[in-house]
């Protein structure tokens, strides 16, 4: 394993080689991504073709995102007991199954909201699990020092398939048989599971995570919990990019939730419409995600995430003050470089600062914060849309998202990131 520099923790500077096991985890997350985003696209309008409620158009996202709150912190737990590649297959096979069997039920004509919910509850519950393991597994694949590079990489390509290709194939295929998007995501988790299976891991590889003496499996679980939850709060620095995270998560899942009810009845775009928006979304994290680590370079990382704040903020305004189809294609494009930079920097961050025995319970509390955050935004826009109409969603996330650029202005005045980091490699 190449040794990690002083100068350049996160390997920002070069762009090196990431081996082909790396290729091979990258082609499963790329074969998944298109999956997941023909769900993405296909899900709201299989909603909004059995209901015109936004509440209930925005269960879905409810549905899929719920288990974070619930099932987050045990997943981050069995993380760290068990081989992290076989869970994720076994994952895979679960959600090929769950995700076949709704896709049977549409073809015989039985689709109903509930149906839709269960399914989508299944696959979110996979997520949970399947997302912490699959961060924890990236330095076991790649050296410390190129996560920056494989993590910029993995997100270009998760945006590239689940916002751009997956979205313009979800609407395609909806409008030409409403099972075929779900079929084909189905198939999707199968190839993934068969190329993860094969995976060798070649970096730093998985520790024993020592188990809490006495008492039973529940106690055990318990004190694992705890020992995540503890070891985030008394990280200063991680546990406020938590809340920020949520903060975030909660605007940009409110704006999601209502984005098929915004763009039908706000913007009178129809289906192909609505794909061709996500699409939009999808090119600007195309775009950011290998610009990013040169963002990072030339203003720092501190400075990089009040740009995120920034960007969103301004592209929630646009949406909110002028509904128009031009300008909602190039608020999501402008969201979505944010979001890219956002992910690029926190998640090489959180890989390097918390402890290889540690990665999945702490990331599982982390994202309990994080993504707890995403059901109850989805819930809000429901509600708001409802009450006010879909542009009202985007006004109140306008408001939300400056306080945040606040909050990351003062901490990039303070060089947060870049002294957290120094101290880490200086140990």
């Amino acid at each position: 394993m190449s040794e990690v520099s002083r100068a350049d923790p996160l390997g920002v500077a070069e762009k090196p080689r990431l081996g082909p096991e790396f290729g091979r985890f990258w082609t499963a997350t790329a074969c998944s991504g298109v999956g997941d985003g023909i769900s993405l696209a296909a899900a709201p309008l299989m909603a909004s073709h059995l209901t015109d409620d936004p509440r209930l158009i925005a269960g879905v996202t409810m549905a899929l995102t719920l288990p974070y709150v619930v099932f987050g912190i045990p997943a981050g737990v069995l993380v760290d007991r068990l081989d992290r590649r076989r869970s994720m297959v076994v994952i895979d096979v679960v959600r090929f199954g769950a995700m076949a069997g709704f896709a049977v039920t549409v073809f015989l004509g039985h689709a109903h909201l509930g149906v839709l919910y269960l399914c989508f509850f299944v696959i979110g519950l996979g997520e949970t699990w399947f997302r912490n393991a699959a961060q924890a597994l990236v330095p076991a694949i790649v050296a410390r020092d190129r996560l920056m590079h494989a993590n910029g990489r993995l997100v270009a390509t998760q945006s590239a398939t689940t916002q751009f290709i997956g979205p313009l194939a979800g609407a395609g295929l909806f409008a030409l048989a409403p099972v075929l998007p779900f079929g084909v995501d189905a198939i999707t988790f199968g190839v993934s599971a068969v190329l993860l299976s094969r995976l060798r891991l070649t970096g730093r590889q998985q520790p024993v995570a020592a188990r809490p003496a006495g008492g039973g499996l529940t106690a055990r679980l318990l004190a694992d919990m705890t020992t995540g939850a503890r070891w985030l709060w008394r990280h200063h620095l991680l546990r406020t990019l938590a809340l920020m995270a949520g903060a975030l998560n909660f605007v940009s899942a409110g704006a999601l939730a209502v984005l098929v009810v915004y763009a039908h009845r706000s913007l009178g775009l129809g289906d192909l419409g609505y794909g061709l928006l996500l699409a939009a979304e999808a090119a600007g994290a195309v775009l950011a995600a290998p610009v990013a680590p040169a963002l990072v370079r030339r203003i720092g990382r501190d400075h990089a995430l009040v740009i995120v704040a920034a960007s969103h903020a301004v592209a929630s305004l646009m949406l909110w003050l002028a509904p128009t189809w031009p300008m909602a294609v190039v608020a999501f494009f402008v969201a979505a470089c944010g979001s890219v930079t956002w992910d690029v920097v926190v998640v090489a961050l959180r890989q390097t600062l918390i402890p290889d025995e540690l990665q999945g319970r702490v990331n599982s509390v982390y994202r309990l914060v994080a993504w707890g955050a995403i059901p109850l935004g989805a819930a809000a826009a429901g509600l708001v849309s409802h009450r006010y109409g879909p542009p009202a969603v985007y006004g109140f996330g306008a408001a939300i998202m400056a306080l945040i650029m606040l909050r990351m202005l003062a901490g990039a005045r303070s060089r947060w990131l870049t002294r957290a980091l120094e101290t880490e490699v200086g140990r």
